[in-house]
C-alpha cells in the first residue's frame, strides 16, 4: 500500500454533524458550568454585604488599637460592639466599656486622611480586619449625666455623688488618676476613663476644652459585650460591681 493511501487510512473521519438536540444539551451544559464557576463568588459577594449589614446596624468588630484599657482588653484584641445596647431608649451605665467617636470631643479635626485610603480603612475596620479610625475609642463610663466625680479622696480612690468607687478593674499598679478634678456631667453627657489610667487618654485630658472632657451620648457607637479573638481570651465583658449602691445625683443634671 502506498504512503498516499496509508496516511489516508490513518486520517480520522470527519465529525458528525451535532443535531439540534444534541448542540442545545451542548449549551445547556456550558451555561450550567458558567453558573457553578460564579456561584462561589456570589456566594462570597452576598456574605461580605450581609456582614457589613450586621456591622453597622447590629454587632460590629472593634480592633484593639492601643494599651489604655489593659489589663481588661489588650492591644489586638477584638471586641464585638453591641450597637443595639442604646438604641430603644436605653443609656450607658457607669462601668460600660463603650466605643465612641471622638470628634467634638476628644478630637477637634480630621487627620487629613486620604479619602481613598480611609474608605477601604473603614471597611476593613467594619469586619474588625483593620485598625478603627483614630477618631474612635473605647473606654470606661465612670459618670453619666447628672453625676459629680472628683478624684481623689484620703485613699487616692474616685469618688461619684460622694460615694468612693474600689475600681478592681485598674491595670496592676496603677492609681485611679495623677490628676485631680471635679466636674458635674452635663446631661446627656459621659465622663470616660481607660483602665490602665497610666497609659489613657481620657477625660482628665481634655478638662480645659469645650465639653469639659465630656462625650455627649449620641457619639457612642455601642457597648463593648465580648472578645471575641484571640481564641485564648474569649469572653464576656461584664459590667462591675464596682458602682452597686452609688446615689442618684444631688441636684438636676447640668
Amino acid at each position: 500500500m502506498d504512503t498516499d493511501a496509508q496516511l489516508s487510512e490513518r486520517d480520522p473521519s470527519p465529525a458528525p454533524d451535532q443535531g439540534p438536540e444534541q448542540r442545545s444539551r451542548s449549551a445547556r451544559f456550558r451555561t450550567r458550568a458558567a453558573g457553578l464557576r460564579h456561584r462561589p463568588v456570589a456566594l462570597l459577594a452576598c456574605c461580605l454585604v450581609f456582614l457589613f449589614f450586621l456591622s453597622t446596624f447590629v454587632v460590629q468588630p472593634f480592633l484593639i488599637p492601643s494599651s489604655s484599657m489593659e489589663n481588661t482588653l489588650r492591644i489586638g484584641d477584638r471586641v464585638l460592639v453591641n450597637k443595639l445596647a442604646y438604641r430603644f431608649g436605653g443609656e450607658p451605665e457607669r462601668g460600660d466599656v463603650v466605643v465612641f467617636d471622638g470628634t467634638g470631643s476628644f478630637v477637634h479635626s480630621n487627620s487629613g486622611e486620604n479619602p481613598v485610603t480611609a474608605l477601604l480603612r473603614g471597611a476593613g475596620a467594619k469586619l474588625g480586619l483593620a485598625r478603627p479610625a483614630d477618631t474612635d475609642y473605647v473606654k470606661r463610663v465612670i459618670g453619666i449625666g447628672g453625676d459629680h466625680v472628683t478624684c481623689c479622696d484620703k485613699r487616692g480612690r474616685i469618688k461619684v455623688n460622694g460615694k468612693p468607687v474600689d475600681e478592681g478593674y485598674l491595670h496592676p499598679g496603677d492609681a485611679p488618676s495623677s490628676v485631680d478634678f471635679d466636674i458635674v456631667v452635663p446631661k446627656g453627657k459621659l465622663w470616660v476613663m481607660g483602665d490602665h489610667r497610666a497609659r489613657s487618654s481620657d477625660s482628665r485630658d481634655h478638662l480645659g476644652e469645650a465639653g469639659g472632657g465630656t462625650v455627649p451620648v449620641d457619639k457612642v457607637i455601642g457597648r463593648a459585650d465580648w472578645i471575641s479573638w484571640p481564641v485564648g481570651r474569649w469572653t464576656t465583658l461584664h459590667t462591675p460591681r464596682s458602682f452597686d449602691g452609688i446615689p442618684a445625683p444631688a441636684g438636676p443634671h447640668g
